[in-house]
């Protein structure tokens, strides 16, 4: 999976220069490098990705996510979440983590790192990979964390 990470980190900041801050600040982070989802009134998501703190890999997590309302289609993206200190961090490592409807997700395109900021200690920038869903859903991306022992 470190290939994919990696070239996942690599698309980011392509798209994104002023990305690097976030990589620069964050105590730690979260990155899903492909995700993919799909609905027919009904949909869902899921993807693997890797946490790490301080730049040292230290889990795995996943990522899922049920939708619910007039959706088409499939689409892939990847996803990096940033948390600011430890507290964020630990939050995350607990299973205690679920984003909801409220939370918004700023799209990785030049300059839009710039201007964003962080919310309750946590930066959340997604970029699709391909395909195309219209969609007017409802729904929440759950987490799961697992450590890797050294």
């Amino acid at each position: 999976m470190t290939a994919q990470v990696n070239a996942a980190i690599a698309r980011f900041k392509q798209r994104d220069p002023s990305l690097q801050r976030f990589f620069d600040e964050a105590y730690g982070y979260a990155i899903y490098p492909s995700v993919g989802k799909g609905g027919f009134w009904i949909g869902g998501a899921h993807g693997d990705g890797a946490v790490y703190e301080k730049g040292r890999l230290v889990g795995v997590t996943s990522i899922t996510q049920i939708t619910i309302g007039p959706q088409i289609g499939g689409q892939a993206y990847s996803e990096v979440i940033f948390f600011r200190d430890g507290n964020a961090l630990a939050t995350f490592e607990a299973g205690n983590f679920t984003f909801s409807a409220q939370v918004s997700a700023v799209a990785a395109t030049a300059g839009a790192a710039k201007n964003a900021a962080w919310n309750n200690g946590v930066a959340v920038f997604t970029a699709a990979e391909g395909g195309l869903m219209a969609e007017a859903t409802i729904g929440g991306q759950k987490f799961t964390f697992t450590p890797i022992t050294h």
